[in-house]
């Protein structure tokens, strides 16, 4: 756990179930951290579990949303609602994802003038409007991302993206939760040829 402060203490990796250590283990393996988020949701094991279960049923599934811009869902999205942690590590899967350096960043000033294809300022507006005005959300709106290509389904995934983060980001905002120091840096310099 990065040093910054946390309103709930995070277990330690060998008081956790197996199952739970075993993925933690994996993702300290690959880059060289736990992420905090992970941390600090394995405090209670079957909500941590529920949580990756679904997590990993909205990004990594495939469909004709790419996982760059599943993640440029969760950049806007958390953005707006102004969650520090996950502008910042999904900023970090973004650049990693996207292959580009200053995307994440531009993304979470303003979409609009990011350099994004008019499908993706579609998707990007609608995960907004979810995100902040899920009450507003009408017919119109579905059929703006349709005019950029997306189905009824894709609109499905875009709000359950910016729905399920919601939760997160309120989750982390209340916990206090701070980026890992390494996710500032993840996907910033370009790979050195080996």
């Amino acid at each position: 756990m990065s040093d910054a402060p946390m309103r709930f203490p995070a277990p330690a990796l060998d008081d956790l179930p197996e199952d739970i250590r075993t993925r933690l283990v994996v993702v300290q393996e690959k880059s060289g951290f736990v992420p905090n988020v992970f941390l600090l949701l394995a405090r209670r094991p079957d909500e941590f579990r529920a949580f990756l279960t679904y997590h990993d049923l909205l990004m990594d599934r495939p469909g004709p949303l790419t996982k760059a811009e599943r993640e440029m869902i969760v950049v806007v999205t958390s953005a707006a609602n102004r969650c520090l942690y996950c502008v910042v590590a999904h900023g970090a899967i973004l650049r990693i994802r996207a292959k580009d350096p200053l995307v994440a960043d531009r993304i979470a000033v303003d979409h609009r003038k990011a350099g994004l294809t008019e499908r993706q300022v579609a998707m990007l507006d609608f995960a907004l409007k979810v995100a902040g005005e899920a009450h507003a959300v009408a017919e119109a709106d579905y059929e703006a991302l349709e005019r950029h290509g997306f189905t009824r389904e894709d609109g499905w995934d875009i709000a359950a993206i910016a729905g399920f983060f919601a939760m997160s980001n309120r989750l982390a905002g209340a916990a206090d939760l701070r980026p890992n120091d390494e996710l500032y840096r993840l996907g910033r310099d370009p790979p050195r040829p080996s």
